[in-house]
This record gives C-alpha cells, structure tokens and sequence, in this order.
C-alpha cells in the first residue's frame, strides 16, 4: 500500500469544493472604501487564447498559451501570467481580465500552463529544486515560452513583465530571482519567497506559517543563483491580510529577501495609496520604483480583480479571483506599462 504524500495547495477548501461542483459563486473581498475604477470598455466578445507548440524542448512538459490582439504594437509588450493550483490558463484569464487588457493596451500576453501529469491540481512545482533551478525544468521551459514569443511577436524585451497568483506568485519568484535581467516588473500576489522550501512538506509548512531567516539569509538564496544582478526589475508583493492559505509571513519574507537583494533599509519605504488602500514604495536614486508592498486589509487567498457585470458577459465565478474595487492586473497596466 502507498502512502500518499499530500501536495502544497492540494488540501481543498470550502470554497474550492463549490468550485468543483461547477457552481457559480466567486469569493468576495471586503469592498473598499475607494471608488469604484470601470472596467475597460469591451469592444467585440472576449479573445480567445490559443496553444503554441514546439516552442522548445519544454523539459518541464507545460504547455503554452497566448493572445495576441489583432491591432497590436509593432514592438509590443509582453505580460506572463502564471496561474494558480486548480485553475487553467483559461480559468485564470477569465477571472482576471488579461485578456480584453492586453487587447485594449495592444501587447501580448503569454501563460504558461501546468498540467495534471506534472501535478495532480496544475500546481506549478514551485518547492521542486528540479523544477526552479537555471535552465531546467519548468523554468526553462518558461524561458523557451519567452524567448518564442520575443522572436515570432518582435516584443520589445525592455518591456517584459510577469504575474502569479499563489504557487504561480512563488514560480514568478523563481522566474525573477534567477533571470532578473528579462524583466522589467513582476508582481508577486499571495505567494512565496523565492527558496522558501525545497520539497512537498517542507511548503506545507512554509504556506502555513512562512520560514524563519534573517534578511541577508533571504537575500542569499537569490544570489546563490544570481551572483551578479545587473538590472534591478520592479518588484511588486501583494497579499491578503486574511489569507488562510498562503501565511501573510511569507509576503514580509518576500519583501525582506528583495529588500537585501537591492540593498534597501526597511524604514526607506515611503507610503502611498493603491486605489485607497495603503501601501509602501522603495525607489532608486533617480525615483524609479523598485519595490512595491501592497497587504490588502480582509482580502483572503486570490487575485484582486474588479468586479463584472454579470448581466452582460453572463459568466459564473472563477476560483481565487476576488471581485471587488481593485484590479492587481489593471494596477500593473497602469503604473508598470504605463498604458491608461
């Protein structure tokens, strides 16, 4: 008889029981006080992604999806999305908006996509060393997804930028702490610190109750990757104060480990407001963001995304997309791409 080792994210809520069960209920934050921000205006049904194939040699057996609006740039953007445990590509593109943004914005968005053969509930293997480390397994294969979409969209690899929710949000850490150079920004939400564990037991104690390190013990585990970081990418952290599945530590730990990677004191962030809700920024000499902090007063484990009207795209609720006042995607759009 085989004992069955339980997996990071694989224990199964309330909520994602309802979700199972195909009904159409999406969780909800506690509304903020701000005012509403509208949504973009939906011009034509939502745009559809499509697989792309033979993008590499993919050792870390993902698949890949994208959209690439009609009317594009001619040296366009290009935004990574990595989903979170239990959800698809689809799923998450859906729930958030990317989409009819980047269809709005004009640039090309990418989502790699795990599959069930690497885990049973589309975990990215963020807590597999084999799976994070330089040029192997499911980063290298995100890598190869990059660098195909770089050369058949003719992106302008100064404006490439990255998101994850969850086990995605600790895969975009991976992603960032060892190729910082291929990024401009990253947004991290409700996820992990890059090396925070280094097996399947090990996470589940980490989203639990995070992992005790110094600052400089954080900072080391990237620069035992990156030796030499020669361009510092935005790094933003969101995180739910009510987040019951991925602990709140792990943001702080987050922010420590970027903190020392960049040689920024703590009591340098100055505060700022993101649609109402506070926050602290870190910047360079010159003024350019370098770190954002965002916790989210009430908001459980998910993404913040604006609230849909119903009446009119008639969809049901999508997991760990939390409906409310506030876009984590159309926050990145706007301060890190700077497109209205």
């Amino acid at each position: 008889m085989r004992m069955k080792i339980p997996v990071p994210f694989s224990y199964i809520t309330a909520q994602q029981k309802k979700w199972q069960r195909r009904l159409s209920r999406a969780a909800e934050i506690v509304t903020p006080v701000a005012p509403p921000v509208r949504l973009p205006r939906v011009r034509g049904p939502r745009p559809h992604l499509t697989e792309v194939t033979g993008f590499g040699t993919n050792p870390g057996h993902l698949r890949m999806l994208e959209y690439a609006p009609p009317k594009g740039l001619s040296r366009p953007a290009l935004v990574v999305v990595l989903h979170g445990c239990l959800q698809t590509a689809e799923d998450f593109d859906r729930g958030s908006n990317w989409s009819m943004l980047a269809r709005d914005g004009g640039f090309v968005l990418l989502y790699p996509e795990q599959r069930q053969s690497n885990n049973p509930n589309l975990c990215f293997n963020w807590f597999r060393p084999s799976a994070v480390a330089r040029d192997r397994g499911e980063l290298m294969s995100i890598r190869q997804m990059i660098e195909n979409a770089c050369e058949r969209h003719g992106i302008d690899r100064g404006r490439i930028f990255l998101q994850g929710l969850s086990a995605g949000g600790a895969m975009a850490a991976a992603l960032l702490a060892t190729y910082p150079d291929l990024f401009a920004a990253g947004q991290i939400v409700a996820g992990l610190p890059f090396g925070s564990a280094r097996d399947a037991m090990t996470a589940l104690s980490v989203m639990k109750s995070g992992a005790n390190r110094t600052p400089q013990e954080w900072g080391d585990l990237i620069r035992a990757v990156t030796p030499e970081v020669a361009w510092r990418p935005t790094i933003s952290i969101w995180h739910g104060t009510a987040d019951r599945v991925v602990s709140t530590a792990n943001a702080r730990a987050a922010l420590s480990q970027w903190l020392d990677l960049y040689g920024l004191r703590d009591e340098d962030g100055r505060p700022v407001s993101i649609e109402g809700h506070p926050a602290r920024l870190w910047t360079d000499k010159a003024g350019r963001p370098l770190i954002e902090f965002c916790m989210i007063d009430g908001m459980e484990h998910g993404l913040p995304v604006l609230k849909k009207p119903r009446k009119v795209t008639g969809e049901g609720g999508t997991p760990f997309m939390l409906e409310g006042r506030l876009s984590a995607p159309l926050h990145m759009t706007r301060t890190f791409m700077a497109i209205p």
